[in-house]
């Protein structure tokens, strides 16, 4: 059995299938066609190279590459750029982890795929009725009017928290949310909270891609780690 990871070759998700392979897992990678990928992937027997742009993957097609899988990651996110802002798709993260989980509902998998979605500590978790103050509510509106893929996430997160709830048959899920993504070479010391510890608006943390990718594996890997966080939606720090 393997892992479906989405968006592998995003700056998060090269991380993510480095500290994969580091377990000696299989993984299948959804990748952009025009996309440049690590050498060491074409090299190596454990990975398996899908050159698709995920909005144009039909329900058969993902039903074929998920059937094998007892995970999936996503570590899909827009390019920081005019278009890949405001141009389509803007429900990029959203569709994607629709067409995913109906995928795997298709295949009705004797035991539940885990769903390891990367998210923003920007969105809150509504289960849990987190706090914000009045002036953090008005500007995560107004970052919802002006930044598209803000609410993406948020719809993202939402689809699995609402439609497919914790106690589906078939997907079992965890939202990753980390702060201010920044690059490191190495894994470093990390928190994990079940909510956010600071404002992400006001007293942002930060957050290394590469931490997130090692965390995002742990919940993979380990079903200590996974029965800790199933079903929850944790926020990652970089220790300062």
């Amino acid at each position: 059995m393997g892992i479906l990871i989405v968006g592998a070759n995003g700056a998060t998700g090269v991380n993510l299938v480095k500290q994969i392979l580091k377990n000696g897992r299989q993984v299948k990678v959804i990748v952009r066609p025009s996309s440049k990928i690590p050498n060491t992937w074409n090299k190596n027997n454990q990975v398996s190279v899908i050159r698709r742009n995920i909005n144009e993957i039909s329900l058969e097609e993902m039903i074929e590459y998920v059937k094998d899988c007892h995970a999936v990651a996503s570590c899909l996110g827009h390019n920081l750029s005019f278009k890949g802002i405001y141009g389509k798709p803007r429900k990029l993260v959203t569709e994607a982890v629709n067409l995913i989980c109906d995928a795997v509902i298709k295949n009705a998998p004797e035991v539940p795929v885990k769903f390891v979605l990367m998210n923003t500590a920007g969105n809150q978790n509504r289960d849990l009725n987190e706090p914000i103050t009045f002036k953090e509510k008005m500007i995560i509106g107004a970052i919802r009017l002006l930044l598209p893929p803000h609410t993406d996430n948020e719809e993202a997160a939402d689809y699995l928290r609402k439609k497919v709830g914790k106690k589906n048959s078939s997907i079992r899920w965890v939202v990753v949310r980390p702060d201010s993504l920044i690059n490191l070479e190495k894994v470093t010391e990390y928190t994990v909270h079940n909510s956010p510890t600071r404002s992400a608006i006001f007293n942002p943390g930060k957050t290394s891609r590469i931490n997130v990718g090692d965390f995002m594996a742990k919940l993979i890997v380990s079903k200590n780690e996974w029965n800790k966080w199933e079903g929850e939606m944790p926020v990652i720090y970089n220790m300062e």
